[in-house]
């Protein structure tokens, strides 16, 4: 019962991702966001990392998810406007990307050391004691520099959506 859970999963993910990428006003790619972090949040469960998805859940479809909302309505960002593409990139644009990810994925599975295939169900590292630990030691720095990144992206929104006097 997994692997079926876990293509059709990670099926919505994929499919998700591409509809972020497609549509043209921000509020719908908001949600496609949102339907690919949900989807994650199912992946994480069925390899039993409960604790990581409710994270998932609450961080990132819920805290930030809503943060881009409000970003995106403060900026009143409308739809956006197909420009006109040459007739070459409407042409070779697909296949060369079908032709650079096949590559990519050559490269990055040559580098990659090989590992035992994952069981679902067995993952035991992704409990709020792991989490917490691993967090505040391991990654701090990068933990510290996350937030005050947000926090430059919220001050640049407040100075982007002020009017001026």
């Amino acid at each position: 019962m997994d692997a079926p859970l876990f293509l059709l999963f990670a099926f919505i993910a994929v499919a998700s991702a591409i509809s972020l990428v497609v549509q043209t006003h921000p509020i719908s790619s908001a949600l496609s966001l949102v339907g690919v972090m949900v989807s994650l949040a199912v992946l994480y469960l069925l390899l039993g990392a409960e604790f990581i998805a409710a994270a998932q859940i609450i961080v990132y479809a819920g805290a930030v998810m809503v943060l881009f909302v409000f970003v995106i309505m403060l900026l009143n960002a409308g739809t956006e406007h197909k420009s006109s593409k040459s007739p070459m990139v409407k042409w070779f644009g697909i296949p060369l990307l079908v032709v650079f990810i096949g590559v990519i994925s050559f490269i990055v599975q040559g580098m990659l050391p090989k590992s035992a295939l994952v069981v679902f169900g067995t993952f035991t590292q992704g409990g709020p004691l792991e989490v917490g630990r691993a967090l505040f030691t391991t990654y701090l720095l990068p933990f510290e520099v996350t937030s005050i990144l947000i926090l430059i992206a919220i001050i640049g929104a407040i100075v982007l959506a002020r009017k001026e006097i």
